[in-house]
């Protein structure tokens, strides 16, 4: 059952797994939240722990940046270790200017300017989806909670230094945010038959320049974590 990546034992993950990019926020949900949490992977320092909130069993673990990081995780995560669920809990920049600093999106689709959809022999462009049962339970959520959550698509870049910025364009197709894991784990989770959310709070103005800290992303980013782990 243990891969290059992932020491887990069988049966160690629960069917649902909340998906930071940072190690260091995993940890940081992991002793925020879960109850009896136990640490179950540590390989190159991506954390994954497994615990319970509110009486369900719940993991976290951290992606890394990028889409070739996120698709080796929750790749293995489907079909290495039976996880039904993936919910990425990420920070974002803005592409639609009535969003704000620590506004929280729902990516519907993501758009991309990666390749790593070329390997599924698809002949033309995709914009994969998010799944709509974890969509709509974190939209009720959040309106239970009192928080606004927009719902749209989102672009997941492989760059983030740009020299041809598309920004422009993409808010002409009204899309919310910039971010750089969702297309490839709603591609694996297409694949795989599971399901896949991202969440994501905005960090970022690129027009503005404002912006949060490292350690703000981190443990400030509480709303978004607790509807993920509302709909675990």
């Amino acid at each position: 059952m243990a891969t290059l990546h992932n020491t887990a034992k069988p049966g160690d993950f629960a069917k649902t797994v909340l998906m930071p990019g940072d190690p260091l926020r995993a940890r940081f949900i992991a002793e925020t939240y879960l109850d009896h949490r136990v640490l179950v992977n540590d390989v190159r320092g991506i954390q994954g722990y497994t615990g319970e909130y509110k009486g369900k069993r719940v993991s976290v673990m951290a992606s890394g940046m990028g889409m070739p990081s996120i698709g080796i995780y929750s790749y293995e995560l489907y079909h290495d270790y039976g996880v039904d669920n993936i919910i990425r809990v990420g920070s974002a920049g803005l592409i639609d200017e009535s969003l704000k600093i620590r506004s929280i999106v729902a990516a519907m689709s993501a758009y991309s300017n990666s390749a790593y959809g070329n390997q599924f022999n698809f002949r033309g462009n995709l914009a994969p989806c998010g799944s709509y049962e974890l969509l709509t339970r974190a939209d009720a959520a959040a309106k239970q909670m009192g928080i606004q959550l927009r719902i749209g698509p989102v672009y997941s870049t492989d760059t983030f230094y740009e020299e041809n910025s598309q920004t422009d364009v993409l808010q002409k197709l009204h899309v919310l945010a910039v971010e750089m894991e969702a297309y490839a784990l709603y591609l694996n989770a297409a694949r795989a038959g599971k399901n896949a959310l991202a969440l994501l709070t905005i960090s970022d103005n690129p027009y503005t320049r404002e912006s949060c800290t490292p350690q703000q992303v981190r443990e400030t980013f509480t709303q978004m974590m607790e509807i993920a782990l509302e709909i675990a």
